[in-house]
């Protein structure tokens, strides 16, 4: 795959990105009455389009369709003027079947000879599967233990040495007594105790009773895809007693996934225990031996294959689909040539693609599983007032995404061009190597915690406006869109695609760099910025509810 701005883009102020369009985007603030070049015709901008906006090639009467990526975008709402902005004032949502772009079986995968035989040093665990990280994970059954759950957190913290907001708390000694020298002095950070550890990681929610069966259920298959993830050495979990998610619900979703019992996973229940203090030194006492024997197990060389790319976005803004978001689409394809996985999630924002989508699956099981699964989420949210038309927030809005149909063309190029060979309902486990869709919501958090329960042992996070999302199990790389947030945000952004837009780094040489990145985190030589800020973002999707 090649950047969809050419090499003369050094000179271009706005992009077509498909011969089938019939608008363009600013890659500059561009004023009224700027001539633009569009191939054998030339427009001139009866308003100033502001960059990362789309202003209209041609006179579009009220009911014509928008076409953007070359597919149906959007609907004018009344006649706009070639030369003029396409906003929300004069578009509405729409979508249209056309003919596909891409076939069934026509796939010409990328070279990849730089990366053949090259591995990552990863953990690898007694199931077969290869972790990027070594984490202790602590989850509690029901939101009644969360307090219980910070205990744990504040004392394990205190214990190691290792509190990731130290220098926050010497900050807010100094801002209160204005003398830095009468602050108490912050521990030193001990030499660690557990050198092939990556840490413990403690997950709090909402959920675990008050809600439907259905709801119980889904949050301990969720958690079970946490507890049994590549990156997780085992797990303790903290129950109450009496709510739904009982500790019997997710023992068997737990079995299921690790039906030999190979995860060391530790079950207590404040409502047997002897007290509160008894409930906390047990807990401790099953995360330190946790550690200890997770120590035992180093990182050892491991084929690329065994890495499982998540794609997620949020934050989107005008330029994510032109740079970002189809070089995190480059980098799955090339790791499925190298024989790895890829997941591609958020099904609010695959909306108008579909049939892009379908013709590429492999064969008409996985398509239609991927028809029915879109299908009973519309209509989930339709049962509550909502549509996949509402997905696009203001910020996604101001900075050029007009509508749902828009955003979900651009996102969709975080899968790239390889076949899909799966489509997976919420918390399932990714089983089959290549490009997977999975079924989760448009929200950052939710997705993206869905995409680690399923398996994704890395994750490619792009941005056009900047968000800190990260993940308890999963090393999460934040990607931007444009260099002004890279710059703005550089101790949350980890790779940076504005090169893209400024038609100075062709996708597939960048493609190729975020790729070694990939590889350099998978084998923890580089910490991504979430995991240095201690951004561990869990939210469990309740359905039928979120866009």
């Amino acid at each position: 795959m090649t950047s969809p701005i050419a090499s003369d883009a050094g000179r271009l102020t706005s992009l077509r990105v498909h011969a089938d369009d019939n608008v363009r985007v600013a890659l500059k603030d561009l004023p009224a009455g700027s001539e633009i070049d569009d191939g054998a015709t030339r427009v001139r901008l009866v308003e100033p389009i502001r960059h990362k906006h789309k202003f209209s090639l041609v006179d579009l009467a009220e009911g014509d369709s928008v076409v953007m990526y070359g597919v149906t975008v959007g609907r004018a709402t009344r006649p706009i003027a070639a030369g003029a902005a396409i906003t929300t004032d004069n578009t509405t949502h729409s979508t249209a079947s056309s003919t596909p772009q891409a076939r069934r079986g026509e796939w010409q995968a990328p070279d990849v000879g730089a990366f053949t035989g090259l591995t990552f040093d990863g953990y690898r665990r007694t199931d077969g599967s290869v972790g990027t990280a070594n984490v202790w994970l602590v989850v509690p059954l029901v939101f009644c233990e969360n307090r219980n759950i910070e205990v744990l957190r504040q004392c394990v913290a205190d214990a190691l040495g290792e509190d990731p907001y130290r220098d926050y708390k010497r900050m807010a000694r100094e801002l209160l007594h204005g003398d830095a020298a009468a602050a108490p002095s912050p521990q030193a950070a001990a030499e660690r105790l557990f050198p092939n550890v990556d840490g413990v990681r403690f997950l709090t929610h909402t959920l675990g009773c008050g809600g439907t069966d259905d709801d119980a259920l889904a949050l301990c298959q969720l958690l079970a895809g946490y507890i049994c993830h590549p990156n997780v050495a085992g797990a303790t979990v903290l129950s109450l007693g009496c709510q739904k998610a009982q500790i019997e619900m997710i023992q068997q979703a737990v079995a299921s996934r690790d039906p030999q019992g190979l995860r060391p996973v530790h079950y207590l229940e404040q409502q047997a225990s002897q007290s509160e203090e008894a409930l906390i030194r047990d807990a401790l006492t099953t995360i330190f031996d946790g550690l200890a024997e997770a120590n035992r197990t180093p990182r050892t060389p491991a084929p690329l294959s065994a890495l499982s790319l998540g794609a997620e976005c949020g934050g989107s803004d005008g330029f994510s689909g032109l740079s970002a978001n189809p070089l995190v689409g480059a980098v799955m394809d090339r790791l499925v040539a190298l024989g790895g996985s890829g997941m591609l999630s958020e099904f609010p924002e695959l909306c108008g693609v579909e049939h892009e989508l379908v013709a590429r699956c492999t064969d008409d099981r996985v398509a239609e599983r991927f028809r029915a699964l879109m299908s009973a989420y519309q209509r989930h949210a339709s049962r509550v007032g909502a549509d996949f038309s509402m997905n696009p927030s203001p910020g996604n809005i101001r900075d050029g995404l007009i509508t749902d149909a828009m955003k979900s063309a651009g996102a969709a190029k975080k899968g790239g061009d390889s076949p899909i060979v799966d489509v997976l309902d919420y918390t399932e486990p990714r089983t089959r190597a290549g490009l997977s869709l999975l079924c989760s919501p448009g929200n950052d958090v939710e997705s993206t915690t869905a995409l680690a329960g399923s398996g994704a042992n890395l994750i490619l996070f792009t941005t056009g406006l900047g968000t800190p999302t990260g993940n308890p199990v999963t090393p999460v790389l934040k990607i931007s869109s444009n260099s002004e947030l890279a710059a703005r945000m550089s101790d949350v952004i980890d790779f940076d695609a504005g090169p893209i837009i400024r038609g100075e780094a062709q996708i597939d040489e960048l493609a190729n760099d975020l790729l070694r990145l990939c590889i350099d985190t998978a084998s923890g030589r580089y910490q991504p910025q979430a995991v240095r800020l201690a951004q561990y973002d869990f939210i469990p999707w309740k359905r039928g509810v979120s866009l």
